[in-house]
């Protein structure tokens, strides 16, 4: 499993992105990175929103929880998941994780 850091903001974990898959879904793992799939492209921020959409649907949270701490122009990205725990965060991806 990729590491997780809980603070006060929320969970943070580390993403690379594919865009333009055939679907949306978690792949593997690249090294300490979530492998992310995402239809979108990466032009005018659709592949950012793309993310954010993801794992707001997975966590079943408001979009506005989800945000992309760092990597807003890169495959590599941080995701911060507020109001949402370490232990919470870790379960949801081991169960939607399609290798």
């Amino acid at each position: 499993m990729i590491p997780i850091q809980e603070s006060a903001k929320g969970a943070t974990f580390a993403v690379k992105v594919h865009p333009r898959a055939r679907k949306n879904a978690i792949t593997g793992f690249v090294g300490d990175a979530l492998k992310l799939a995402i239809t979108a492209p990466p032009v005018d921020g659709k592949a950012n929103q793309a993310v954010i959409d993801f794992f707001a649907d997975l966590f079943a949270i408001p979009r506005s929880s989800v945000t992309i701490a760092s990597g807003e122009t890169s495959r590599n990205k941080i995701v911060r998941i507020a109001g949402v725990s370490k232990e919470v965060v870790e379960q949801k991806l081991a169960e939607n994780l399609k290798l």
